[in-house]
Formats: C-alpha cells, sequence, structure tokens
C-alpha cells in the first residue's frame, strides 16, 4: 500500500511537470524568454557602463598589462628563466608600441570594449536569468540546485576568463609582438587589432569552458547519454582543436595550450553525464 502511495506521488508530480510545460504555448514561452533577454540584456547595459566609466583602469591596469614586463605572468616566466638559466623563458621584456590609425578609432574601441566587459561582468546574473528560464522544466527536486547550477556555471566561465586573460594573452602578445620577419620592419601594432585578439582570447575562452555545463543539459534532455560522448570522443577532440583555433591566434602552441584543458573538461562533462544516468536509473528503480 505504501509502495503504491509512493508511485502515485511521483506520478502526480511527473504528470505536474508535463502539465506545467503543456499549459504554456509556444508564443508564451517566447514571450517568456523575451523578458528574461530584456533583463539580461539591461544588466549588460549597467555594466557597460561602469566599465565605460573607469577607462582609465580598465585600460592602463587590465587590457593594456598582459604586455608590459611587470606583468604577473611575465614576471613569474621572468623568475623562471632566471632560476633555469634559460633567457628563452622570459616573455614580454620590451613593451611594443601601440597605435591609432583611424579618426575615431579610440572611441569606438572604447565603446566596443565597455559592451564586452558589460558582458563578462555580468555573465552571473545572464546565467541567473537562463537557469531561471529553464526552471519550469525541472522536476520540483532539482529545482532547489538552480543556485548551486549559477555557480558553477559562472565558477567556470571566470576560470576560462583568467586562463586566457594570465596565460594565452601574455604568451600571445609576445610572440606576435616580437615576431619580425626582417629587421628593417618594426612592430607598431594597431591597438584595434590588440584588443580584438585579448577580448576574443579572453571571452571565448570563458564560453568554451562552459563545456561540462552543455554536456550536463544535453544529458538532462535525454539527448545524448555517456556511450555517445565516449563513441565520439576522437571527433569531439577534434571539435575541440577547432574551437581552439578559433578563439586563439593562428599559432600551434596557444592552440594546443588551450585544447589540453578543454579534453579534461570534456572528460569532466562525461563523469556528469554519467551522474545524470545513475540517478536516473534510481529514480526508475523507484517508480517501478
Amino acid at each position: 500500500m505504501a509502495n503504491q502511495d509512493k508511485k502515485s506521488a511521483k506520478s502526480e508530480k511527473s504528470e505536474g511537470r508535463g502539465s506545467q510545460i503543456k499549459e504554456m504555448s509556444f508564443l508564451q514561452h517566447l514571450e517568456e524568454l523575451r523578458w528574461h533577454l530584456v533583463r539580461a540584456s539591461a544588466a549588460v547595459i549597467v555594466c557597460g557602463i561602469i566599465v565605460f566609466l573607469n577607462k582609465q583602469f580598465v585600460f592602463d591596469e587590465v587590457i593594456l598589462a598582459p604586455k608590459n614586463p611587470n606583468f604577473v605572468t611575465n614576471r613569474f616566466f621572468g623568475w623562471l628563466a632566471v632560476q633555469l638559466n634559460s633567457p628563452d623563458l622570459a616573455i614580454n621584456t620590451k613593451p611594443f608600441q601601440m597605435i591609432n590609425i583611424d579618426l575615431a578609432g579610440q572611441f569606438s574601441i572604447h565603446l566596443n570594449l565597455a559592451i564586452i566587459g558589460g558582458i563578462i561582468v555580468a555573465i552571473p546574473y545572464i546565467l541567473w536569468e537562463f537557469w531561471r528560464f529553464v526552471r519550469p522544466a525541472l522536476y520540483e527536486n532539482e529545482k532547489k540546485h538552480i543556485t548551486s547550477a549559477v555557480f558553477y556555471s559562472t565558477f567556470l566561465f571566470i576560470l576560462g576568463v583568467c586562463f586566457g586573460y594570465y596565460l594565452i594573452v601574455p604568451l600571445t602578445t609576445h610572440f606576435f609582438g616580437g615576431y619580425q620577419v626582417s629587421n628593417e620592419v618594426v612592430n607598431q601594432i594597431n591597438i584595434t587589432s590588440y584588443i580584438g585578439a585579448v577580448t576574443t582570447i579572453v571571452l571565448g575562452s570563458g564560453i568554451v569552458f562552459e563545456l561540462p555545463i552543455v554536456m550536463f543539459l544535453i544529458a538532462k534532455l535525454g539527448l545524448a547519454g555517456t556511450s555517445f560522448f565516449r563513441h565520439y570522443r576522437r571527433h569531439a577532440f577534434i571539435l575541440l582543436l577547432c574551437l581552439a583555433a578559433i578563439i586563439t591566434p593562428p599559432d600551434a602552441f596557444s592552440m594546443l595550450l588551450v585544447t589540453g584543458p578543454l579534453a579534461m573538461l570534456y572528460e569532466l562533462g562525461i563523469l556528469l553525464v554519467r551522474m545524470v544516468e545513475r540517478k536516473r536509473k534510481h529514480v526508475d528503480l523507484l517508480e517501478a
């Protein structure tokens, strides 16, 4: 009798969940999504204004810092070069000169950077709005984990941003800033090119570090399982190489440096998918 009560209670929960989803039409879902996007966009605008107003700090202490010798990564490689008696390990020992060749170039850069900075700063709220949109499709016992999902999504994004900013950007600026085809050709880097490379690396790294979360959602939706991700592991690594090539400059070292962590994140995603499958089997056994 008790087992029948448990079954009926669980079936009611499942039916309640399904009816809650079915109650909303396609247009109502679009309307709900629109308001989530409006709130997320408002957060980006507010954060973008804050970034725009702090021009001196954002450019001198953040964006242009990785090319300077006193940047933390550059100082570490300098120390490592001394310890190992290998001068070639030292990076960005001589900061290169930057120029602007467009009349409105610096203002356009300032405006574009404010938008990108607004997205990065507002990412915790953007992810919160995303999970709030997904929330109605979850079971009651899964809804209480929304805060954890926002935390881990934000953590992975920030981890990716830090990885790109503190490792990939300094190595990239060292390689391309000092690369010369001839001593008669002096490098005077256009600031648009430099900032475009920095923002692409940083933002791209943050996005691709969300790979385990994407795999987790695919498993939750029942679109793929552990066997699928294991079977197509080699294909996935080739795709990860392509992603690394997109978000990094065209040199093999940076691409491989990004691919390594992405491969580990893919394996972490497989572990999360396995957890989802085990939990689903456990629920099925209880309902049987």
